[in-house]
């Protein structure tokens, strides 16, 4: 019989890749999700158990029902912008639906919890690679949300023995090369998807939010990492956590970053069609570079983001898109 793993925002573009790879390697994900944002349609590796995390009642029923011995939690808003104009919703969903679960998953005594944290913790650093040990200084509600968790996770762990990895990671992209399960989103604010939309003529152009920043050629600069490479960390973060091993924080990218023309020149190169470009105004909250060390996931877990090369993600991104999966 296989062991449940409560997938938190398991509908959702990270969860659904998540539950993917919990099945190859043996688990059982049991999918969490209000379906806001996700979609039912990507809940294709275990059950679906609809509910809202700040439904303490549907939570605690949901712990008894499927009785896991982990929980991944990935279920939160993560728009940047949204997030400065609305920080109330961010800190009432992302900290206190958090909060909410943990409490539940303690009572449960489910004390394995895998989290979805991010790299908007560390805030505006630019021309340092940042590690597990950088100082963060969160400059929008997304990523002070973040850290807030973080800091609960820490308070529950002294005070009722959780456990936690908490992955902090960079710009995911690309898609599962099987086109299972891909990146959907309504509305779209992720960089990849937007230019593929462009390329299919979905959208008139892609705008490039801000071309006068303090870099090679004025766009903003993050790392990319394949999701793919990405979950399996997560399932790494898991067997980390059943072989007794203590809390730990791992950042998940390549050290590698690109700008945003950068992107669109490989995406040229990848599906030999034009990009039509609107340049628009910066985005409040957004940060000029963000770049990940990595070597702690890799020394420690054994992690190989062997995907995370951007024509591979940009093509995987591609075949999905063009697979017309959840159109709309």
């Amino acid at each position: 019989m296989t062991q449940n793993v409560l997938v938190t925002g398991g509908a959702g573009y990270i969860g659904s890749h998540a539950c993917k790879a919990l099945k190859a390697a043996g688990y059982t994900p049991v999918t969490f999700d209000n379906i806001s944002t996700g979609w039912e349609e990507a809940v294709k590796f275990g059950p679906l158990a609809k509910g809202d995390l700040l439904d303490r009642e549907r939570l605690d029923a949901v712990f008894a029902q499927y009785k896991p011995v982990a929980v991944m939690h990935f279920a939160a808003f993560s728009q940047v912008g949204e997030s400065m104009k609305d920080p109330g919703k961010y800190w009432r969903n992302n900290v206190i639906g958090s909060l909410t679960l943990i409490e539940a998953a303690v009572a449960a005594g489910c004390l394995d919890f895998v989290f979805s944290s991010t790299c908007a913790t560390y805030g505006d650093q630019d021309g340092v690679v940042l590690d597990e040990n950088s100082v963060q200084l969160p400059i929008n509600s997304y990523g002070a949300s973040k850290r807030a968790i973080e800091d609960i996770l820490e308070n529950f762990e002294q005070s009722h023995g959780l456990r936690s990895v908490i992955f902090r990671y960079f710009n995911v992209a690309g898609c599962d090369p099987e086109a299972e399960v891909g990146e959907f989103h309504q509305p779209e604010t992720h960089l990849i998807p937007l230019m593929l939309d462009a390329i299919a003529g979905k959208r008139d152009a892609l705008t490039v939010f801000g071309s006068d920043y303090d870099t090679p050629d004025g766009t903003c600069i993050r790392d990319y990492v394949h999701v793919c490479d990405l979950v399996d960390a997560h399932v790494l973060g898991l067997k980390w956590l059943s072989q007794g091993k203590g809390s730990r924080v791992f950042n998940l990218g390549t050290g590698k970053g690109f700008s945003v023309r950068e992107v669109v020149d490989q995406s040229r190169a990848v599906t030999n069609m034009e990009v039509p470009i609107i340049e628009g105004a910066r985005r409040a909250g957004d940060c000029t570079k963000l770049v990940s060390g990595s070597e702690r996931a890799m020394v420690e877990l054994g992690w190989a983001p062997d995907k995370s090369d951007m024509p591979t993600m940009i093509a995987d991104a591609w075949r999905w898109h063009q697979s017309g999966h959840y159109d709309r």
